[in-house]
């Protein structure tokens, strides 16, 4: 591959979202990555420069987390500059960074997912209880890297779970827990990559921010643990989700399985994370790929009209 069929490439990181942290380490990793493999490419923090600085650039590696970068608003500035990017586009992009709306989908598409209840300031917190059971995760709707997210387990902690949540987000919703394992499947172009099982220390509860980014404690495994058939099953799955809600390129599905063995959708991820922690490049390592031919793989995509 010439790398100079790609000419000069925005890397897209930083922004204004409170995923901003991580995603100036993604970004810088996907940055190293591409001039490591003869890209021209060059920073862009769009919290520091106008969007419009972008069109001098041939094509955009989006590697902005969470709202204003994975939600379609970044994307739809894109589409309107005529600048390609790497993922999904606006409608994807904007349902997959929804989780209610997500899950509408998935269920209107007969996909399995937890059974959830929209909550609010007045909500009947024993008549939640009741419906979907303890525990219960309570989640801010348009969030990622488990921001605004709690466990909750006594009926008592329901409203102090909703006012945290809050804070990050006018749309919550309480999400019945699954017990049991958890993976993620990261999908590249239309094949799926092979199944990573996260397992959290214990003193974590579930997979929360802490756990994805900072903690030495938390086991990921690949080969993940399951029997070949179900490792195809949940693939399938998987793929069927992302292409549910419209995602194309790269991603990520995150899922349980529950002690009967039934697997269960929790999220999609148009943007997944790419720092050293991250599970795209533990999958793409897996699958035989290191980091800098994960990159170019995904800005190849750009080649293909994706974006435009």
């Amino acid at each position: 591959m010439k790398q100079e069929q790609f000419g000069r490439v925005a890397v897209l990181f930083g922004g204004t979202s409170a995923e901003r942290e991580i995603s100036l380490i993604s970004g810088q990793a996907v940055l190293d990555a591409l001039r490591a493999a003869g890209v021209n490419a060059e920073a862009f923090d769009p919290a520091e420069r106008p969007i419009a600085e972008v069109t001098a650039y041939d094509r955009a590696f989006i590697v902005l987390h969470g709202r204003g970068g994975e939600d379609g608003t970044m994307q739809g500035a894109l589409d309107l500059l005529g600048v390609p990017y790497t993922g999904s586009g606006v409608l994807a992009s904007a349902l997959g960074m929804d989780k209610a709306r997500t899950k509408q989908l998935w269920l209107g598409c007969g996909l399995p997912t937890p059974a959830y209840r929209r909550l609010s300031a007045d909500s009947d917190w024993a008549a939640v209880v009741a419906e979907l059971g303890l525990p219960v995760m309570v989640k801010p709707v348009r969030e990622g890297s488990s921001i605004g997210m709690r466990k909750v387990e006594v009926l008592e902690d329901l409203q102090p779970a909703f006012t945290f949540a809050a804070q990050f987000d006018d749309e919550i919703i309480a999400e019945r827990w699954i017990t049991g394992r958890e993976y993620t499947i990261v999908i590249l172009g239309d094949r799926a990559l092979p199944v990573i099982r996260l397992q959290p220390h214990q003193s974590h509860g579930f997979y929360d921010f802490e756990a994805k980014y900072h903690a030495n404690d938390t086991q990921y495994l690949c080969p993940c643990g399951l029997a070949e058939a179900d490792e195809a099953r949940l693939q399938a799955l998987a793929l069927e989700a992302f292409a549910a809600v419209g995602a194309r390129g790269w991603g990520r599905i995150d899922a349980m399985q529950d002690q009967d063995g039934n697997f269960w959708l929790l999220e999609v991820n148009t943007v997944p994370g790419m720092t050293d922690h991250s599970l795209v490049p533990m999958a793409a390592r897996a699958a035989g790929l290191d980091f800098s031919t994960l990159a170019l793989a995904i800005l190849s995509q750009t080649l293909d009209g994706a974006g435009v």
